[in-house]
């Protein structure tokens, strides 16, 4: 629960920093990104919580993660940054559950 908690705590606190202009915008760009857990539909169970979903689902596997990081040095195009930067904190939190879950930051 405090894993689900984190994936808006984190970009709040983010863009009340670093995007107070345009705060709205990007926090919600960056709750869109949470779309990319669709990709847990395509897993049997759905849901497991000893699970590792970097490097198990599609959208979060490495490959899926540069392009990701690609997508948020976009510089001439913001909004692709927002969403982006949106990924990247998405699959930090994910590598980060995974360690305090199961020891491993992701699964290979």
């Amino acid at each position: 629960m405090f894993h689900i908690l984190l994936h808006f705590l984190v970009p709040a606190i983010l863009v009340s920093i670093f995007f107070r202009k345009r705060w709205l915008l990007v926090y919600l760009m960056m709750m869109a990104t949470m779309l990319v857990d669709l990709d847990h539909l395509l897993a049997t169970p759905i849901y497991d919580p000893s699970r590792c979903s970097i490097g198990f689902h599609p959208l979060h596997r490495l490959t899926a993660i540069v392009v990701y990081i690609l997508l948020s040095m976009v510089p001439k195009v913001p909004y692709l940054r927002y969403l982006g930067l949106g990924l990247v904190i998405h699959m930090l939190l994910d590598s980060l559950d995974c360690q305090i879950t199961n020891g491993i930051w992701y699964t290979s």
